[in-house]
């Protein structure tokens, strides 16, 4: 728990206490840090705003030392910061004033998530991308994926179901588990996720947007490249060159009385 506020990560701590959880806390970056390398946490609650280092800085570091999930404590209203957050690899935020109820919830959700993993199954891939559901691990043609908690399991859902068109209500509630919530979230992996998994992110292939709907993988369950309208222009062209004037002339009926 790393918050500068005594009352706040008091009232916290006691809720997850409460709740079975284990909880060392920290009021500032840099001892969040130590902690973290010291005795590395299943889990960080981390507010955004904090002394010296922000929590965005916070994010960025414990996201490059190991994949450890993230939920931020932001302020209601601060959607900049909200989506910033994710973009840093946040996996869940919750905005001030909060219920600690529903902090539990959400720690409880997102922990479960990161230890959930079928003991067995076959590799999904698609578009190029082979992804391991139960080692956690992901990667293209040009080596492994970084990917947090989320937009693993966002990538692992969409690989199950390629050419299916999801909006962001059914990728909400079938990825994260909420019935409700900011849509935007839904946004912001799906953005970070093609910036990973796409060769061009401005212009994706693979993770493509259903105008109206939401977003579908169109990788194909093996992977097998897109064929796009240039590539569909030069198969009829090059098929078209082949059937000649000479072919259909030997195909004509003899003795049919034409010259």
């Amino acid at each position: 728990m790393v918050d500068d506020d005594p009352t706040v990560t008091e009232v916290v701590t006691g809720y997850l206490d409460r709740a079975g959880y284990t909880v060392e806390r920290a009021q500032d970056g840099p001892s969040a840090l130590a902690r973290a390398a010291h005795h590395p946490p299943d889990l960080v609650v981390l507010d955004l705003m904090l002394p010296g280092m922000d929590g965005l800085e916070v994010c960025r570091r414990l996201r490059a030392r190991r994949s450890v999930p993230v939920v931020m404590l932001t302020a209601r209203g601060d959607e900049e910061d909200r989506i910033l957050g994710l973009e840093v690899g946040a996996d869940d935020y919750v905005t001030k004033p909060f219920s600690p109820r529903e902090l539990v919830l959400r720690v409880t959700s997102v922990l479960r998530r990161a230890g959930t993993a079928p003991a067995s199954g076959p590799q999904l891939r698609g578009g190029g991308i082979v992804l391991d559901p139960v080692a956690r691990t992901a990667r293209d043609m040009r080596g492994p994926l970084s990917l947090t908690l989320r937009e693993f399991d966002l990538l692992a859902h969409l690989l199950r179901h390629p050419g299916r068109a999801f909006s962001r209500e059914e990728l909400m509630s079938q990825v994260w588990g909420w019935d409700f919530g900011d849509l935007s979230t839904v946004t912001v992996h799906v953005r970070r996720l093609r910036h990973k998994v796409e060769a061009d992110a401005a212009h994706p292939r693979l993770i493509t947007t259903v105008w109206g709907v939401g977003y579908r993988f169109d990788g194909g369950p093996e992977g097998t490249p897109d064929v796009t309208p240039d590539m569909t222009r030069d198969v009829t062209r090059d098929v078209t060159r082949d059937v000649t004037p000479d072919v259909t002339r030997d195909v004509t009926p003899e003795g049919d009385g034409r010259p």
